[in-house]
């Protein structure tokens, strides 16, 4: 366990809220040791969207930042993080990887607004997400920002071992490279039949995040992962969806001889829980009135909710 003898303490998308991560980190027993969090015999795990929403963009990336740099934590890339490079960087075409839309930069203001946009910071802080890698395997444990993926990873790891790289940020909408991009950081996605929903910033989504933590899946209705209250895209209520059978390819090439942890899905409730036990998400929400959650990995081949600790969001 790269020298830290009790496991790992892998923490769900922190999205700028600083002082809910300095409480979580406090309460998982880290303590500030030389300008950094520290742990004895534990070591962090961030699974990536430390930017973006929050009032605590810069303490943020510095604390997670100070913590990697010093071995006390490791992380890997997500999208808001992928997001914020693609932001800087031309196409072939001559236009932005992150196309500069107002929904896009509304997205991403309150990171660009804290760290100045084109300023030094700013050029420094993309270059250090750059060098994150997209997923670790530590051995009894996986971790991703949003879906292990074999295929996708494979197509990537040709290029870059699992570090992003030119062609991966460059890469057209709709080429093999773009799409395994974005079931990595993304997750899978599949149509709904005909059916849409508006998204929480009111684009319309032919599409839905398949849930692919789930082997049991065989229908529309149980396959997808629909946000709550939403509504269709002319306004009225959204579903229920049809039990009609789907298209699950994806899933043949999920394997769950490791536990799998990630984030990236806004989950919602009173007390955390996992997805099965080789699986668990740990997005739940901080950005939305929820809590900062992290999973207290000790070696066992089971998750359990058990080593799940959560913060809230409000004090």
């Amino acid at each position: 366990m790269g020298g830290y003898s009790d496991g790992y303490d892998v923490v769900g998308d922190v999205h700028g809220y600083s002082e809910v991560l300095e409480r979580l980190l406090a309460k998982m027993g880290y303590r500030i040791v030389d300008g950094v969090y520290r742990h004895p015999d534990r070591q962090v795990v961030f699974v990536g969207d430390l930017i973006d929403r929050g009032p605590g963009q810069i303490k943020t990336v510095s604390i997670a930042r100070s913590m990697v740099e010093a071995g006390s934590a490791l992380m890997v890339m997500g999208n808001h993080e992928f997001n914020a490079i693609a932001w800087t960087v031309k196409n072939s075409a001559g236009g932005w990887c992150r196309p500069h839309t107002e929904a896009n930069f509304g997205q991403h203001a309150a990171f660009l607004a804290a760290v100045g946009e084109n300023s030094a910071d700013h050029r420094d802080w993309i270059e250090w997400f750059a060098q994150l890698p997209m997923w670790l395997d530590l051995g009894g444990l996986r971790v991703v920002h949003a879906c292990w993926h074999l295929p996708s990873m494979t197509k990537m790891a040709a290029l870059g071992d699992g570090q992003l790289t030119p062609e991966i940020v460059t890469a057209p909408k709709g080429s093999e490279l773009y799409e395994a991009l974005e079931v990595v950081l993304k997750g899978p996605e599949i149509e709904m039949m005909g059916y849409t929903y508006k998204d929480k910033v009111g684009i319309c989504r032919e599409k839905a995040r398949l849930r692919w933590w789930d082997p049991e899946i065989n229908n529309l209705a149980n396959a997808v992962e629909i946000p709550s209250g939403v509504t269709n895209c002319n306004g009225g209520a959204f579903g229920p969806l049809p039990e009609e059978p789907v298209d699950t390819a994806v899933l043949d090439a999920l394997t769950y001889e490791v536990p799998i942890l990630y984030g990236h899905y806004w989950r919602q409730g009173h007390r955390p829980v996992i997805d099965s036990p080789r699986t668990a998400c740990l997005d739940w929400s901080v950005a939305g009135d929820g809590q900062l959650v992290a999973y207290r990995w000790s070696g066992e081949t089971d998750l359990t909710d058990d080593n799940l600790v959560a913060v809230d969001s409000l004090a």
